[in-house]
């Protein structure tokens, strides 16, 4: 059975048997699970759902988290692989700034937009680098591609 599914420009329709197929989680090594647990708890309104292991899942409503422990240190990510997280507005992507900055967070860019909308890049324990950023200051040429 085939279903439709938009295509991103929204304006078409294709024929997929994977419309129904959505992300349920992301996986994450780290040396200190504990550590990097606490970040997405403290500052990602993320909850631990279970442990095993010195492993984690934690949860959001709709999206999960799992950090698994490893024994060799943390990854080499390539350069520039992140994950990113969708704030409402410019004022919540600074009041995170500004709470990671006091917290001693690993920041890798101080806030800046880059058209597409406002965003700063940062570290979690562990060595993942997440994006936290905000599409409501965005250019108008962009504002039609987000969902």
């Amino acid at each position: 059975m085939a279903l439709a599914v938009m295509t991103t420009d929204h304006r078409r329709f294709i024929r997929s048997p994977y419309a129904i197929m959505k992300l349920n989680h992301l996986s994450f090594p780290s040396a200190d699970t504990a550590a990097t647990a606490a970040f997405f708890e403290r500052y990602l309104g993320f909850t631990v759902a279970g442990t095993w292991d010195r492993s984690y899942i934690l949860k959001r409503p709709g999206f999960d988290v799992v950090i698994e422990h490893v024994d060799d240190g943390a990854p080499a990510w390539p350069r520039s692989f992140h994950a990113g997280f969708e704030m409402p507005d410019i004022d919540a992507v600074r009041a995170l700034y500004e709470r990671f900055e006091g917290d001693g967070v690993a920041l890798e860019t101080g806030i800046f937009n880059n058209g597409r909308g406002s965003r700063f890049f940062c570290r979690a324990p562990g060595g993942v680098m997440f994006e936290l950023n905000t599409r409501a200051d965005a250019a108008p040429e962009y504002r039609g591609t987000f969902d």
